[in-house]
């Protein structure tokens, strides 16, 4: 399922790099407070547009893409944050946000069609 649909692909890529980006926060640079919000909204993000896919109604898979949009933009803050602060440097955090914003976009397109075409 996840080859035949890039988002749920992407977003299952991308949280293994925010595990892998909390791992490193947790053991190496001895943060606990941004680390647990990154890993929260960034494996969310994934979590609930595989939600979406199994849901049970139109509306309940709109909801859940759209949580998923937030989840990003959440994303994406923490990890401008960690980059501005230091805990991680441009190169890897300008790569992270890059994902983070391939994800945006194709949510933002996917709420934009279901906007259009929900009554």
């Amino acid at each position: 399922m996840y080859k035949d649909n890039p988002l749920l692909e992407k977003s299952l890529k991308f949280a293994a790099r925010i595990v892998k980006l909390y791992q490193y926060l947790s053991n190496e640079k001895k943060e606990s407070i941004i680390s647990k919000q990154i890993i929260r909204s960034g494996t969310s993000i994934g979590a609930n547009a595989n939600e979406a896919a199994y849901g049970v109604s139109q509306a309940d898979f709109v909801s859940k893409m759209q949580i998923s949009l937030k989840e990003t933009a959440e994303t994406e803050y923490w990890l401008r944050l960690l980059v501005m602060s230091g805990y991680i440097d441009e190169a890897q955090g300008n790569s992270m946000i890059n994902d983070c914003l391939e994800i945006k976009r194709i949510l933002i397109f996917v709420n934009d069609y279901l906007s259009a075409s929900v009554p």
